[in-house]
């Protein structure tokens, strides 16, 4: 396993891609394992179940909007979208502007 720091990674990221065809990368933030960079060989992997999966994750943690999600899935958009509600994934998820809406909803519901 090969090791880098952040710093590094940031200079000169395609030197760790390339480095992670041949081993595993563990990249170290302050000295402490911060992160694993793994090489995905496509023709080692089930692409229709690791290409959700991902997509799932970097659409949960904010990384990428539904729609570019849903490309990276290789799924048609409803396809994805109840892959996510399989995972328990919310597709629609509380803002700043949420309580605001509530109160101007309950307000007028009350009337």
């Amino acid at each position: 396993m090969h090791a880098t720091d952040i710093r590094e990674l940031g200079r000169n990221p395609s030197a760790a891609l390339r480095r992670a065809k041949d081993q595993p990368v563990l990249i170290l933030g302050d000295d402490q394992p911060a992160a694993l960079l793994v090489h995905l060989d496509p023709s080692a992997l089930d692409a229709d179940a690791v290409r959700p999966a991902l997509a799932a994750d970097v659409y949960k943690n904010g990384c990428v909007s539904l729609g570019l999600a849903a490309k990276i899935s290789g799924l048609p958009l409803g396809d994805f979208i109840a892959h996510l509600g399989a995972l328990g994934v919310e597709i629609v998820g509380p803002d700043e502007t949420t309580d605001g809406e509530v109160s101007d909803a309950s307000t007028w519901l009350s009337s």
